[in-house]
């Protein structure tokens, strides 16, 4: 008896622990992240270490269709690992090429109904990446996947970096959510939102590690997603669309045809902030989905709605900032909102010859409604029909038009994303760059479609000129920028102002809280192909000479990015590479000037242009020669910046 008792007891034991087993392992090239995957009690869970240090805590995996539930009554089924490497070029993105080099792990679960599910995971240098697979269900070869239970838990030590989604159908004209709410740095965890918080989002861990949440490879096979908060303080799990977004019309889920695939949810990890600043895991994991139709062009464009506002859509004005564009050699001219009443389309063909014959392209706005909320500027309901859409195009591409920008869209779910889809996709059929404006995050689309060209998806330079709160803030919020929305993807922001004041005459109200050495900056700290810069004919006569000449300068393009110093609300450095040529650039947001002692090994030995600020504000420009070691001292004033350039 006491045999079989003891028998008994090793048999349980060694079904609990089969019950509790770690399922599967994976580790980047150079080993220093490890995650494993276990089976716990039909629940399928991950937990990342990097460094030796706990970074995620055992966290859920699965999702819920309508045809079966993929969250629990989970059986191990086998797992298979590879090795990727690939080397890709894309002049549109921080670091233009790249070798990629992961490994990969593919495990696979069998749930109550005998259905299957993968989970896909690439793990690279610093980053990780994963996704589920779904194979067909039977004779199912559609379903609507509802929800998913993908988490992310915390060691209980870390802060949070986190925006919050706005509330549906709320703001100008009802055109909420587009990511265009502010940040608070090194929050607790677990503070709750009503409506969650977008990605990306930044966790510091312990005074010790970084990681960075988001994800990338949405089209419009899925939606869209974000961060929400649970019951358990450091638990963060993957949210999708609040059913009022788009005025209540579509799916919160995603309908997909099997074999499916959701996109990609990605984790990146270091030591420092530099992997954060420098990571391509939002491009390396996505392809192409269509072929160009030619070759873009990208760069730098005038634009007149920044601070002349609507009444500048008008013929006489345009051709103001279109000889504006042509004296600072930049390609582009963006005419805004209501060109289609103030000007109309007779008057524009003319307006776009005499721009082509200054050598500037001209690109044109138009509102994506449509349906999702009650934006009334025009043009309306042109880009929302595929019948309208085409027929606009068509006439844009015979005029000469350059490219679009789209506003105001409607929320993240598929329906939205199907529509920014048709956009770049029927664009592309006319030769048409795209930006987005009042939008969602791009995720990795500036290598999904070949002729986007940026979105805005940030508390951008609109707001500076509307908001005393927002120009107070404004470089507490550039100092974050670089560590979390644009570090994953394309950030058009609009701004670099010259201007004191934020107005048309420069004078008198909306007076600007940073100096000129802050706003040159931010052209090099915030990137996008295509940026419209604030640059205002004024400028031409009352701004001083070397600041005209960087701004006809600096590129936006970059061939490699790099971290140098910073910390996320307080300063930020970041230096950039164009062609042959580096540029470095730093903001301060804190109270009292900034003295740092960086490492600038582009420019060892070198005699450079700086531009920096002095005690009172006032930027001024010179040479300094940095040592053969790289090492360099600067002084950085409050609300202020420095740029060097060799």
């Amino acid at each position: 008896m006491m045999r079989k008792k003891v028998l008994y007891i090793v048999c349980s034991l060694l079904l609990i622990s089969k019950s509790f087993a770690q399922v599967a392992e994976i580790t980047s090239p150079d080993g220093q992240i490890k995650l494993h995957v276990f089976s716990e009690g039909g629940k399928v869970l991950y937990d990342v270490t990097f460094d030796g240090m706990i970074m995620l805590e055992k966290s859920p995996l699965g999702l819920i269709t309508n045809e079966s539930d993929f969250s629990k009554n989970l059986k191990f089924s086998d797992s298979k690992k590879e090795v990727i490497s690939k080397k890709y070029t894309n002049l549109k993105i921080k670091k233009s090429n790249i070798d990629y080099h992961a490994n990969t792990l593919t495990v696979r679960f069998i749930n109550a109904d005998d259905y299957q599910i993968g989970v896909d995971f690439q793990v690279s240098n610093n980053n990780i990446a994963f996704r589920y697979t779904i194979p067909p269900m039977k004779d199912r070869l559609s379903i609507v996947v509802q929800s998913e239970i993908t988490g992310y838990r915390f060691p209980s030590q870390t802060t949070t970096f986190l925006s919050p989604m706005m509330k549906p159908m709320t703001g100008f004209a009802r055109t909420a959510p587009s990511y265009e709410s502010g940040y608070k740095a090194d929050a607790g965890l677990g503070i709750t939102s009503d409506y969650g918080y977008v990605f990306p989002g930044l966790f510091h861990i312990g005074n010790e590690r970084w990681l960075l949440l988001s994800e990338t490879g949405v089209n419009s096979m899925y939606c869209a997603s974000h961060l929400e908060t649970t019951a358990e303080k450091n638990l963060y799990k993957v949210a999708y669309p609040n059913i009022a977004e788009n005025n209540g019309f579509g799916s919160t889920g995603a309908a997909v045809s099997l074999p499916g695939k959701t996109p990609w949810r990605t984790i990146t990890v270091g030591r420092s902030l530099k992997p954060i600043v420098e990571t391509t895991v939002p491009f390396d994991v996505v392809d192409p989905i269509y072929e160009p139709s030619q070759e873009y062009q990208f760069g730098k464009s005038t634009w007149s709605w920044i601070l002349w506002q609507d009444k500048s859509m008008n013929y006489d004005d345009q051709v103001k900032f279109i000889d504006l564009a042509a004296a600072l050699k930049y390609p582009f001219i963006l005419i805004d909102a209501l060109w289609d009443k103030n000007i109309g389309k007779d008057r524009m063909r003319a307006l776009i010859q005499y721009a082509k014959s200054r050598n500037v392209g001209v690109l044109l706005w138009y509102n994506s409604n449509g349906a999702a909320n009650d934006a009334p500027m025009g043009p309306r309901n042109k880009m929302s029909s595929s019948v309208e859409r085409k027929k606009e195009m068509k006439w844009l591409k015979d005029v000469g038009v350059k490219g679009l920008k789209v506003d105001f869209f409607g929320g993240d779910k598929q329906e939205t994303m199907r529509l920014y889809e048709d956009i770049l996709s029927d664009a592309n059929d006319y030769g048409l760059t795209i930006i987005f404006h009042g939008a969602t995050l791009p995720r990795g689309w500036e290598i999904m479609y070949p002729n986007y060209a940026g979105s805005e998806a940030v508390l951008a330079s609109e707001m500076l000129y509307f908001s005393e709160d927002v120009r107070k803030q404004e470089a507490f919020f550039a100092t974050l920028h670089p560590f979390i929305r644009n570090t994953v993807g394309s950030m058009e922001f609009g701004g670099t102002f010259l201007n004191k004041y934020l107005t048309e005459s420069n004078r008198d109200k909306n007076k600007r809280h940073t100096t000129d050495g802050f706003q040159l900056a931010t052209a090099v700290l915030f990137q996008n192909p295509v940026q419209m810069f604030a640059i205002m004919p004024n400028n031409l006569t009352d701004a001083p000479e070397f600041e005209l000449d960087f701004m006809k300068e600096v590129p936006t393009l970059w061939d490699e990015t790099v971290f140098i110093d910073g910390y996320p609300g307080k300063y930020t450095v970041v230096a950039r590479k164009h062609d042959e040529h580096w540029y470095a650039a730093g903001v301060n947001a804190e109270k009292q000037s900034k003295k740092l002692k960086i490492k600038l090994p582009m420019f060892a030995g070198k005699t450079i242009k700086l531009i920096n600020d002095d005690a009172k504000g006032n930027s001024s420009e010179k040479e300094v020669k940095i040592n053969a070691k790289g090492d360099f001292s600067i002084e950085i004033q409050p609300q202020g910046g420095f740029v060097l350039k060799d």
